[in-house]
């Protein structure tokens, strides 16, 4: 069974950082691309980042303009999301996930291969203040 620790989320004023981060146990982590995916009440879901399983290429939404740095560590089986020069407009759930990266950038599933994105845990909330 896939057990996910999720943290990092929280309150943060306009041009603070975050770091998120998900932990896994249970899934051969290395076998796959990871990323975020972020919801906001309201709107519909946005692919934030993703990174190769071997952690050497990585995507990023158009909106992230080199604010955010994805990261993983295979060793610890862990997940990272650095944000920093955070805007409101940041403010959403941010979700772990499992799926090729075009998956997760596009945040829908590519009907070219139909893999599916696979969510974990049950997010991480960043707010943003102005």
């Amino acid at each position: 069974q896939v057990q996910v620790v999720e943290s990092g989320g929280g309150l943060v004023q306009t041009g603070g950082s975050l770091r998120l981060s998900c932990a896994f146990s249970g899934l051969k982590f290395d076998d796959y691309a990871m990323g975020w995916i972020r919801q906001a009440p309201g709107k519909e879901r946005e692919g934030v980042a993703c990174i190769s399983w071997s952690g050497k290429s990585t995507y990023y939404g158009d909106f992230v303009n080199g604010r955010f740095t994805i990261s993983r560590d295979n060793a610890e089986n862990t997940l990272y999301l650095q944000m920093s020069r955070l805007k409101p407009e940041d403010t959403a759930m941010y979700y772990c996930v499992t799926a090729p990266c075009d998956t997760v950038i596009a945040a829908k599933v590519n009907p070219a291969n139909g893999e599916p994105i696979r969510y974990w845990g049950r997010g991480t909330q960043v707010t943003v203040s102005s």
